[in-house]
């Protein structure tokens, strides 16, 4: 078993300092792809979990300060310049994700499993506007297309991920259908930076990034169409998380409008999104029940966790709300 501590890392004898180690001129990009090649190579693994989950698990004692890897690029622990190596922080830094703290430093950026692959995105917290998310919700909607795709017939021609974030859904659409077309579309400018590394990091060539809201920037129908979009209420109305709407299903309802139009014959919509529950109803489901039945194609909806995010029942949006589910909408036009 590969040895991940930080002192497998740590070279022998005097550090040098930072300033003065040669280096090879890189991009931000490029250098930030060779630090995801060089944690792949080292046999970094990281499940990302949620918030709530995070802030707990680093609370304990000892958790303070990044004593291996996966806590600095997983739980986004502060570490010390003398722990790591110095080609790893080399690459931080031509990748501009090294942060100051205290007498420390931060990383910018996390990198998370799925499956064998690892997807760079935003650092806990993600408190900024352009945050890239990936959690809990990535691992359940990359589940529901795994299932989709296995259980499809014939090849792919054309697929959109809307909202892609860090590109998990494209990645693996791109995986399982080589030969398709597939748009990665977002309005967040550093969600298709993400996107473009990770489908590079993934050996992917199918993937385009492109910036669009919804399906607005581009043309042509598709034969899949998958989303994964924000859905809590969010009072700060941070992109990655807002869905905007009653109790954060006005994205979710959005989609379903753009892209059921866009579906080729055949085609497929799969969305992946979560709902608050009152008073036993689930307001999304009845919001889009009447049009999907008045549309003749077939559809499934079906329940995929029952309760996520439960902490965000004590805020007053949620105030008459039992429980938000996570939910996977599936459409196909005949």
């Amino acid at each position: 078993m590969t040895d991940l501590t930080l002192q497998s890392f740590t070279p022998r004898g005097a550090s040098v300092p930072l300033a003065l180690r040669p280096e090879t001129p890189r991009t931000p990009d490029a250098a930030l792809l060779a630090l995801a090649r060089a944690l792949q190579a080292a046999g970094y693994r990281f499940t990302t979990v949620t918030p709530a989950t995070h802030d707990r698990v680093n609370r304990r004692p000892g958790n303070q300060w990044a004593i291996e890897p996966s806590g600095i690029f997983g739980w986004s622990r502060p570490f010390r310049v003398e722990q790591l190596a110095p080609e790893w922080l080399v690459l931080m830094r031509q990748a501009e994700v090294l942060e100051r703290y205290q007498d420390g430093w931060l990383s910018r950026v996390r990198f998370s499993s799925l499956g064998r692959q690892l997807f760079v995105h935003s650092a806990y917290p993600t408190a900024e506007t352009d945050a890239v998310f990936f959690g809990p919700d990535t691992y359940r909607f990359a589940q529901a297309i795994q299932a989709h795709l296995a259980g499809r017939h014939g090849a792919l021609r054309r697929a959109a991920d809307i909202g892609c974030g860090a590109g998990p859904g494209a990645v693996l659409i791109a995986q399982a259908q080589p030969t398709a077309e597939v748009l990665a579309l977002d309005i967040n400018p550093q969600a298709l930076r993400f996107t473009r590394l990770n489908a590079e990091l993934a050996g992917v060539a199918g993937v385009q990034a492109r910036h669009s809201d919804l399906l607005s920037a581009v043309e042509g129908d598709f034969d899949l169409i998958v989303a994964n979009p924000p859905y809590m209420a969010d009072p700060a109305q941070r992109a990655y998380r807002d869905g905007g709407g009653e109790l954060g299903a006005g994205l979710s309802r959005a989609i379903v409008e753009a892209a059921l139009p866009r579906l080729a014959p055949g085609g497929s919509l799969l969305l992946y999104t979560g709902v608050a529950i009152v008073a036993g109803r689930d307001l999304f489901r009845q919001a889009i029940a009447a049009q999907l039945d008045a549309s003749g194609w077939r559809w499934t909806y079906r329940e995929v966790d029952p309760d996520v995010f439960g902490e965000e029942l004590q805020e007053p949006a949620y105030g008459q709300a039992e429980r938000i589910a996570a939910v996977v909408l599936e459409v196909k036009r005949p």
